[in-house]
């Protein structure tokens, strides 16, 4: 019996340290990385000639992607900023009177004579503004997942740095046109369609600034 509570125990502890180790999900295409496919035309050539047969490019080619497999250097640029402003205002007044005249001959003279007289006022005024800024630079190299149809690339990769004790994760998928592919294998974040670019963190560090799920719970249920 006691063996048995201390490997439910144990396997608890286990649960609880792989989910602070935890890597952070992420919205890129998946997967991330895919392995250049083989090609019919690879045959050993060891002849020493200039041309070489196994070589995956041809000699007049140039190094920019467009097989799966290739890798391409992609330079995050992300710079957004975006504002709102907006006011409101209703006014709202009415004013009514009433009178009861003074006749001869009806019963109730009492109250005759008598005036009622009533106004409201209803005023309302809004405003509000919300501003947001962002901006996100660096550089991160992909693969090519795929090929399109119509020769666009779709590209996937992620990168990882660990300092002290957590780790960064940057990931970014996307679809490159290859004509805007630079020379030197590069392209801008801005030139890449369907882009998905995060940035996230994991450890203690950045587990401190999540909410608890109870907390969570309380702040979306009570009505106050």
């Amino acid at each position: 019996m006691k063996t048995r509570t201390f490997a439910v125990l144990l396997a608890f502890a286990a649960a609880v340290l792989a989910g602070c180790q935890s890597v952070p999900p992420t919205n890129v295409h998946q997967p991330m990385s895919a392995r250049p496919a083989a090609r019919a035309d690879n045959l050993a050539n060891s002849n020493g000639a200039i041309f070489n047969a196994t070589s995956s490019r041809p000699l007049f080619e140039d190094r920019r992607a467009r097989y799966v497999g290739d890798t391409l250097t992609i330079n995050i640029t992300e710079n957004t900023s975006a504002s709102t402003n907006s006011s409101s205002s209703a006014n709202r007044a009415s004013e009514i009177e009433a009178a009861v005249p003074v006749v001869s001959g009806l019963p109730g003279k009492n109250l005759q004579g008598i005036a009622l007289a009533a106004g409201t006022s209803n005023d309302f005024s809004g405003k509000g503004a919300s501003a947001a800024k962002n901006v996100f630079t660096g550089t991160i190299t992909v693969t090519v997942i795929e090929v399109l149809e119509n020769g666009n690339l779709l590209v996937s990769g992620e990168k990882q740095v660990a300092i002290g004790q957590g780790q960064e994760y940057i990931r970014l998928s996307g679809v490159v046109n290859p004509s805007f592919i630079t020379a030197t294998n590069t392209i801008a974040s801005s030139r890449v369609a369907d882009a998905r670019v995060e940035y996230k963190e994991s450890g203690y560090i950045s587990e401190a600034q999540v909410m608890g799920w109870l907390a969570r719970f309380f702040l979306t249920f009570l009505p106050f």
